[in-house]
């Protein structure tokens, strides 16, 4: 129970890191092509781990190369259609949809899995998405923006699923180390398409050093250590969390109002998680009754 509490605080510590990194990176992908910016971002944030423990590189085996190439493509396809998505519609569509992975992961995760959902899980989920749409949303109508946003929430539940199954404590750094590698790679046949066009000043630097050590390497460290001993659903319910914090430091820095339906948003946010992460000694983990190997 102690681990777990500090897997929800870690994982909230995320969420906020990748709010900032939304707001900073407004005006940076205008300076840098997007894809440039994100292979940038993930290339760095691979070497700073690699620096950090350049022991990892010996704990690599085909297993996890494997498995974390699988996780970090799936993560840099779910990035890549996050971008196309952005480019093509409104902001506030775009975090609605992206956070239909807290509806896709339960489902997904079921389907895969056929263990029993709980019943808590449920509610929170459908509190989550109540709260989602509360804060983003501004109308729908299917456009190709929107259906590139909703193949962006299918690919991140099923990251999220990926690590629920594969992720272990002995092998976390290993396995993010790859994922980030990978899903560099990924970035980069976006990138090298037109010409690599690198930062262009220290400002943008900036952005993409924070991004790459906070809101990448140290975040998908995290997210991967959480997921060795928390269940998907749960974990997807606190990363939309994430669209409170952005829009709570968009206030703060001067780019965005606080909306009374944001408030309410948030609100309903926080009573979802309370209602997941309520002590259930009844209840087990669905992770405690499955392991794929």
């Amino acid at each position: 129970m102690r681990k777990t509490t500090w897997a929800v605080i870690a994982l909230l510590g995320v969420t906020i890191s990748w709010g900032a990194a939304f707001v900073l990176m407004k005006d940076a992908i205008n300076e840098q092509p997007i894809f440039d910016f994100l292979a940038t971002r993930f290339t760095l944030a691979t070497l700073v781990m690699i620096a950090v423990r350049p022991q990892v590189l010996k704990a690599i085996n085909k297993q996890l190369l494997f498995r974390g190439s699988i996780l970090g493509a799936i993560l840099g396809l779910a990035l890549i259609t996050q971008t196309i998505g952005l480019d093509l519609t409104t902001a506030a569509i775009s975090g609605f949809l992206t956070g239909l992975y807290v509806v896709f992961t339960p489902i997904l995760f079921w389907l895969i899995s056929r263990n029993k959902v709980e019943g808590k899980v449920i509610v929170g989920t459908v509190l989550a998405f109540a709260a989602l749409l509360l804060i983003s949303f501004n109308g729908f109508s299917i456009e190709i923006g929107q259906v590139w946003l909703i193949a962006c929430a299918v690919l991140f539940a099923f990251h999220i699923i990926g690590l629920s199954f594969w992720s272990t404590a002995k092998d976390l750094y290993a396995l993010t180390v790859i994922q980030l590698g990978a899903g560099a790679a990924v970035c980069w046949l976006g990138a090298v398409a037109d010409g690599y066009q690198p930062p262009p000043n220290a400002s943008v630097w900036g952005v993409v050093v924070f991004t790459a050590v906070f809101a990448t390497a140290a975040a998908f460290l995290v997210q991967t250590w959480a997921q060795s001993i928390m269940d998907p659903s749960r974990v997807a319910i606190i990363l939309t969390t994430e669209v409170i914090f952005a829009a709570a430091i968009a206030v703060a820095v001067g780019q965005e109002t606080l909306a009374l339906r944001t408030v309410l948003g948030g609100g309903l946010m926080l009573i979802a998680m309370l209602i997941v992460e309520w002590p259930n000694s009844k209840s087990k983990s669905p992770l405690e009754q499955t392991h794929f190997t």
